[in-house]
């Protein structure tokens, strides 16, 4: 009560005059700026990752309008895949010293001009490739400035579910392109899927110059800038090349071995719809979990491609059951990690986080554009039963490669401490483990 009389009747009355617009709106509820980062960053992986699933769920009006056959269909394809894995090991450094404002700019701007090129100026094959590189590169443009986004602009403790949600976004693409093919491209025609995917390129570019300026990676610390270990940024990238190819393999012909051991088209169709919401849930279950503990995340993207591996080898088996069961395991968790991982690495990316995950990127992309083309070259000389053996082998060995990973990462904390002290090791209330605070630097958590 003594408090209280000592406060001011101003005081009393400034929370109640600021708080009286938010509750006349009940019509707009207040979203938190987390909230908004989070979802702008699922935003931009959708845009820069719908193109190629646009190309191939309208692949049959695409294929008539241009003339060309399957083969062509694939090198457009691994040609988006190419430029984007090419793009984000070359660019993660550029995006990181541009900052976000520029790099959201830049991912946004180059959307634009990909998909008013894809949808207004092509007739031909040979005319689609350069907009499918463009939009390749686009990717990689909007995945960086996504990650670098999560990485710097909401909560240390807020990062791993950030994460987990844009990655869900992914998955999310898939359903989007498979719904605009009825609802856009059988009614108005397919290049008006890309004029929206230019249109929404637009927005984006507009939203990223009315972002503040920000301070830029470009700012060194007193000893210089604070790099991750390249050694162990390898290994990952070795790592997501294995299990993207296997993951991807997955999402490609899954479909057509439901077929082949019994299920109608509409019962395959149903069973990946099952496994991607799945998916998209676990992405983000994971992605929470991650941001009640400290660190020791590798180990669980490693146990979640052993899950993979073991689905993928179950799947081999000719039987519809087991086939229902393994896709199932596959996509719910074998598939789960990619967000996990991307927020491992760049949380001990240190003052490098779009680099870090500019690497993490590229092998993502190419273990997407070569593992279907591998996957499908061993089942159509061999059988689909050896080329799930191959894929499950894939996924042990990019486990394998995390726990490597890993290894490689605490070796390098202990030897050339971060400038900002980080706890790893994995405890919730109390972490395992943490570095020691360089001079001058703070005792933030991250």
């Amino acid at each position: 009560m003594e408090r209280m009389s000592r406060r001011h009747p101003h005081h009393q009355l400034r929370p109640r005059i600021e708080a009286t617009p938010h509750r006349r709106r009940r019509g707009l509820p207040r979203i938190s700026p987390v909230a908004r980062v989070v979802s702008g960053a699922s935003a931009l992986t959708t845009l820069g990752t719908i193109p190629v699933f646009l190309l191939g769920a309208q692949a049959v009006f695409v294929r008539s309008d241009l003339d060309f056959d399957e083969f062509h269909l694939g090198i457009a394809v691994s040609a988006f895949f190419a430029s984007a894995a090419v793009s984000a090991l070359l660019g993660g450094g550029l995006l990181d010293r541009l900052g976000r404002r520029r790099s959201t700019v830049v991912a946004g701007a180059l959307a634009t001009v990909g998909g008013f090129w894809t949808a207004w100026a092509t007739w031909s094959w040979s005319s689609l490739l350069l907009p499918m590189i463009v939009l390749g590169t686009a990717n990689a443009a909007c995945q960086v400035t996504s990650n670098l986004t999560l990485a710097r602009a909401i909560p240390a403790n807020r990062r791993g579910l950030g994460f987990g949600v844009k990655q869900a976004a992914i998955p999310l693409a898939i359903l989007i392109a498979g719904l605009a093919v009825p609802v856009v491209g059988a009614v108005v025609g397919w290049r008006w899927t890309f004029t929206l995917t230019g249109l929404a390129g637009l927005v984006v570019t507009i939203m990223g110059l009315r972002l503040p300026p920000g301070p830029s990676a470009t700012v060194e610390q007193p000893g210089g800038r604070d790099r991750p270990p390249m050694s162990a940024l390898l290994a990952v990238m070795a790592a997501v090349i294995l299990a993207s190819a296997a993951a991807n393999s997955l999402g490609s012909f899954v479909g057509m071995w439901g077929f082949e051991v019994g299920l109608t088209p509409s019962e395959a169709g149903l069973l990946m719809a099952v496994g991607s919401a799945l998916n998209i849930m676990v992405r983000v279950f994971s992605g929470h979990r991650a941001d009640l503990r400290e660190g020791r995340n590798l180990p669980v993207v490693a146990f979640q491609m052993l899950v993979g591996a073991a689905a993928l080898a179950l799947l081999s088996a000719p039987s519809p059951w087991t086939m229902v069961m393994a896709t199932l395991l596959a996509f719910g968790l074998g598939w789960s990690w990619p967000g996990l991982l991307l927020y491992a690495v760049v949380r001990v990316g240190r003052d490098a986080p779009g680099s870090a995950s500019g690497v993490v990127q590229a092998g993502a992309f190419i273990g997407g554009a070569a593992g279907p083309a591998l996957f499908g070259l061993v089942a159509g000389s061999m059988s689909f039963a050896v080329a799930w053996r191959m894929t499950s082998v894939l996924f042990l060995a990019a486990a394998l490669l995390v726990f490597y990973a890993r290894h490689l990462y605490i070796v390098d904390l202990v030897a050339r401490p971060p400038q900002t002290p980080l706890t790893y090791g994995g405890g919730r209330n109390r972490p395992s483990r943490t570095t020691p605070p360089h001079p001058g630097s703070g005792n933030e958590s991250t």
